[in-house]
């Protein structure tokens, strides 16, 4: 179905601001996706952790966005939305600050609780960018318009991979030892490395932090225009409007779903790809931050491509085409051998693109100063990027600390079975646009 082409995505008198409100999600970019290698980069680091242990660093990270995102839209209701994307960077600053005390102290916990209090950043950033992005023009193509801002999200995240693989990963002393090896170590030894290793992992936030703090100076001097909603809810109507409407609030558990199933590829990949290490020799080692760059690449040619067929195509019908593309890409990261099920994994980038600013723009289509409220609702349920990768983690940890301890059926193994995880996630979102669809033949009826 098309939709109107004469009307501009952004209109010429609010491009400065979108531009300045986009470079939010470009920052926020890095931040994901320099912290999905960290599941690997800490289990490498600290051994005695298990998969289920290191996964937590998702936990952690994500989990600040559920704890966050409430009060951040109580303060951008009160105050503005100026107010809260610079409390978002203050915080975001903080957090990536603290990575220098917790690598000092050594202490899992302490890098833990540094993820935590960075995406209370995150939270305020993205539950004020996104709503904002809706309102600056035109409600026949907010959707379009958020998925054009969306689109410079993934540049950020190439970025973190890219980080993370040249300063991180490549730079870890403790990557360079077997598991034997580095048993075989004395202890002065042992604790040379992991503080190196520690010191190593903490550089990249730091770096991250200075830029923030750069970019906070930048919009404390930008103007923004006032948001062209002027009526004002109290909390409890605006709760009660939403809780009314299965068009949001099913939005919230799709999100939820989604996210944990972009995390979920994001992070493991890294585990897939060392299964497959393991049958390959010296010479053959595949690297896995390559394939998922080629993963985020990927999600944003797939983001740009969907941003110029939604002119044609509607966004729920064209999400639930995407949806069924991506549960077959999962069913062949589990079921197809070799390069070919890696290939498959990759490709699921492609299907998930288009989905977390659709799956926004529908759940808040037609709102006003609720809009605020709504936003954190789908911003908290980004908390599935906390709580299934520890589930899928898990799964890895069925039969040891391997990745193919257990075979299920006798052929597939656990690492390749995990991601069956991502598969129900994907069909969630696949019944959410058909659903949607539904919904729109009812009020065109």
């Amino acid at each position: 179905m098309k939709t109107n082409s004469r009307t501009p995505v952004v209109a010429r008198n609010l491009l400065f601001p979108f531009i300045i409100i986009t470079s939010l999600f470009f920052l926020w970019g890095i931040a994901n996706d320099l912290t999905n290698p960290m599941v690997s980069a800490f289990k490498k680091v600290m051994p005695e952790l298990s998969n289920f242990e290191a996964a937590l660093v998702q936990l952690a990270f994500y989990g600040g966005y559920a704890t966050m995102a409430i009060p951040a839209a109580i303060f951008i209701r009160k105050f503005s939305y100026k107010k809260g994307i610079m409390v978002g960077l203050v915080l975001y600053a903080l957090g990536a600050f603290l990575f220098y005390p917790a690598a000092a102290y050594e202490k899992f916990g302490f890098f833990l609780a540094s993820l935590y209090i960075l995406t209370f950043g995150l939270a305020f950033l993205e539950t004020t960018a996104n709503p904002f992005i809706l309102a600056m023009g035109d409600d026949k193509t907010a959707t379009q318009r958020l998925n054009l801002a969306q689109a410079f999200n993934p540049m950020g995240s190439l970025l973190g991979m890219l980080v993370a693989q040249v300063f991180v990963i490549s730079a870890l002393r403790s990557d360079d030892y077997t598991p034997a090896a580095y048993d075989a170590l004395d202890v002065l030894e042992k604790a040379a490395i992991r503080e190196n290793d520690l010191s190593i992992i903490s550089f990249p936030y730091i770096g991250l932090g200075v830029l923030v703090l750069v970019i906070l100076i930048i919009i404390g001097f930008t103007r923004f225009p006032i948001s062209k909603e002027h009526v004002k809810m109290g909390f409890r109507d605006s709760l009660s409007l939403l809780l009314k409407n299965k068009r949001y609030y099913e939005g919230v558990i799709a999100q939820a779903f989604y996210v944990g199933a972009q995390i979920m590829c994001w992070t493991f990949i890294f585990q897939y790809v060392d299964h497959m290490n393991a049958s390959r020799g010296p010479d053959e080692q595949l690297t896995a931050t390559w394939y998922n760059m080629a993963a985020m690449i990927s999600f944003l040619t797939g983001r740009w491509i969907c941003t110029w067929l939604m002119k044609y195509i509607d966004g729920a019908r064209l999400m639930f085409y995407f949806s069924i593309g991506g549960v077959l890409a999962c069913a062949g990261a589990i079921l197809l051998p070799g390069m070919a099920g890696l290939i498959s994994l990759v490709s699921i980038s492609i299907f998930m693109s288009l989905m977390f600013p659709t799956i926004y723009g529908i759940a808040l289509k037609g709102m006003g100063d609720e809009a605020k409220l709504g936003s954190a609702g789908l911003v908290m349920a980004i908390v599935g990027g906390a709580l299934m990768p520890p589930l899928q983690a898990a799964i890895l940890d069925w039969g040891g600390t391997g990745f193919s301890d257990v075979t299920v059926l006798g052929v597939i193994p656990e690492v390749k079975f995990s991601f069956i995880l991502p598969l129900i996630c994907l069909a969630v979102v696949g019944i959410y646009s058909y659903r949607s669809l539904h919904w729109k033949m009812e009020m065109e009826s």
